[in-house]
């Protein structure tokens, strides 16, 4: 075994399972090695964006923060697929609903990522790329929701790269398109899955309604979004008994 070193990851070759979980927040990460993970071991701390391997029902699976937007995930999740052989990433999140039907606490499925961003400008297009996600996660994801009996939803999300956007109407072009939700990530790893031959999802839980205005707290999206977390961890377990 040897280290391997990149400017964000600092670990061994096989430090990581095949399938990494990927929240934005490191404590969300603490949170779901010390209660899920049996013998969780933390892996990388460069930058304090904690990453941890364990097993979950005997499962080698990694669980390791991306930090917020999609230059920082689209770090991340580059240096795992591409040095660290993982082949699967789930981002587990919080968004913003933008559609009266999905709820605070529901869940979302990414099924697209639609964004304001230039990222996709890198491959040299000629046209416009639609980031999609892994049907293999996807539809594996959707049969574990409807085992845990979830309110979820399946679609259109938006990964912004403004949080305080100055252009108060931003969104209402977005919403008459029937995109569900807004976050901040998902498109940036689609693209780099989809770059380097491997698998993406975004599975998230809405913290608040941009619409209503109704919200939950920053202690909550840390600790109590188990339910999404317990999909995306028997997902895991799923691809890897496949």
């Amino acid at each position: 075994m040897s280290y391997i070193t990149t400017p964000h990851i600092n670990a061994d070759e096989n430090d990581f399972g095949k399938t990494v979980l990927m929240p934005g927040d490191p404590l969300r990460s603490k949170f779901i090695a010390e209660n899920y993970l049996e013998d969780a071991k933390l892996v990388n701390n460069i930058r304090g964006i904690q990453g941890y391997t364990g097993t979950y029902k005997g499962t080698k699976i990694s669980v390791m923060a991306s930090g917020m937007g999609m230059p920082t995930i689209g770090i991340y999740s580059y240096e795992l697929f591409n040095f660290f052989g993982v082949d699967n990433i789930m981002r587990i999140g919080s968004t913003g609903a933008i559609q009266e039907a999905v709820k605070v606490r529901d869940i979302v499925i990414g099924m697209g990522a639609c964004t304001n961003s230039n990222y996709a400008s890198q491959f040299g297009l000629a046209g416009t790329f639609a980031p999609i996600a892994s049907y293999r996660l996807m539809s594996e994801a959707i049969r574990q929701a409807e085992k845990a009996n979830a309110t979820y939803h399946v679609g259109n999300i938006l990964s912004s790269d403004t949080f305080y956007s100055d252009n108060k109407t931003a969104n209402d072009g977005w919403k008459k398109m029937g995109v569900l939700c807004i976050e901040m990530e998902a498109a940036a790893l689609y693209m780099n899955a989809a770059r380097a031959g491997k698998n993406a999802l975004a599975l998230l839980t809405v913290s608040d309604h941009i619409i209503t205005g109704e919200e939950t707290t920053a202690e909550e999206r840390q600790t109590s979004f188990t339910q999404m977390m317990e999909i995306a961890l028997n997902t895991a377990v799923e691809l890897d008994n496949k």
